[in-house]
């Protein structure tokens, strides 16, 4: 089994989700993919993606001409990333890979389906993004008659987050299967998944849940486990 990633960032992140995915016992060999690799054409040997947290989107790719606010990435957009991994995800459903979306992954999935995002969320900043490298814990409700409940239950949970962006207009091809007490989505799937690919997006990280001793928490070993046993499931069609 092989699994591709799109690359973080830095060592450290990548490290995390690549530690997290051979948490299986499956012990899925991980392929990095990246803009600077050019390496987009290695997904096809691949049996699933997951699309890595980071960067914002440059704001080009949910329909806004302007930067309406303050503080954009340090670092600056990464338009080449963000083409890389738009690339990635169609490549992924021309493929009929399954694909799991993790905080930007998520709002990437939701752009490259024609929804949009809210640049900052102001005043919830503060709940939701993370101060000092360190990520904050809040509560979220999984929303019953979804994946996501299969996978963890319905419910409310306890999550890490890391963002100060969320999606404002969901996909018309996507539902909602998670939310905050705010009202940020914290989850998304499929609308209608009938002879459509695996697909979840999900705002937290599950990944680096361990940070909170939430390592156990179904929202980040069962859904890692869901996802692989999707991607078995997926191999075995071909």
């Amino acid at each position: 089994m092989k699994i591709g990633l799109t690359y973080t960032g830095t060592e450290e992140k990548h490290n995390n989700y690549v530690r997290w995915l051979q948490s299986s016992s499956s012990k899925p060999e991980i392929v990095t993919l990246s803009a600077d690799k050019d390496n987009l054409e290695e997904l096809n040997d691949c049996d699933a993606l997951v699309l890595s947290g980071g960067v914002d989107m440059h704001p080009e790719f949910y329909n806004s001409s302007t930067i309406e606010y303050p503080n954009a990435p340090e670092q600056g957009f990464q338009r080449e990333r963000d083409l890389f991994e738009i690339a990635a995800f169609e490549l992924a459903q021309w493929n009929n890979l399954p694909v799991l979306g993790i905080c930007r992954g998520m709002q990437l999935m939701n752009c490259a389906l024609k929804g949009d995002l809210e640049q900052d969320i102001g005043k919830l900043n503060p709940r939701h993004k993370a101060e000092n490298l360190i990520d904050k814990k809040h509560d979220i409700r999984v929303e019953p008659d979804s994946v996501l409940s299969e996978i963890a239950d319905e419910g409310n949970f306890q999550v890490n987050s890391a963002h100060h962006q969320r999606i404002k207009r969901l996909s018309k091809e996507l539902k909602m299967n998670a939310i905050a007490d705010d009202g940020t989505i914290e989850g998304v799937e499929w609308a209608d998944k009938k002879d459509k690919p695996f697909l979840l997006g999900v705002q937290w990280h599950p990944e680096r849940m361990y940070k909170f001793e939430l390592q156990d928490s179904p929202l980040s070993k069962n859904l890692r486990e869901h996802f692989i046993s999707a991607i078995k499931k997926s191999m075995a069609t071909k």
